[in-house]
């Protein structure tokens, strides 16, 4: 459950978009309540806990540390 707080702050966001918006809100949180979630419980996936080995996730924390903290301001 929500608090009282955000259930206030969404109503006053919603009514300050025109009708039209107003729908597309609503419909986007009727979708997000009929929505299964996805994924799989964890316990299914603890099988394969330890199975990719330690150098190997050395050099794949290496690659994010080195590659994807940079911004490539071109990219756009």
């Amino acid at each position: 459950m929500s608090t009282p707080a955000v259930t206030k702050t969404i109503l006053e966001q919603v009514q300050e978009l025109p009708e039209d918006l107003q729908y597309q809100v609503l419909s986007f949180i009727q979708s997000l309540k009929t929505t299964p979630p996805k994924g799989v419980p964890g316990e299914d996936i603890l099988k394969f806990a330890g199975m990719i080995p330690p150098e190997e996730l050395d050099a794949i924390e290496k690659a994010i540390e080195e590659d994807c903290e940079r911004i490539d301001v071109n990219e756009w």
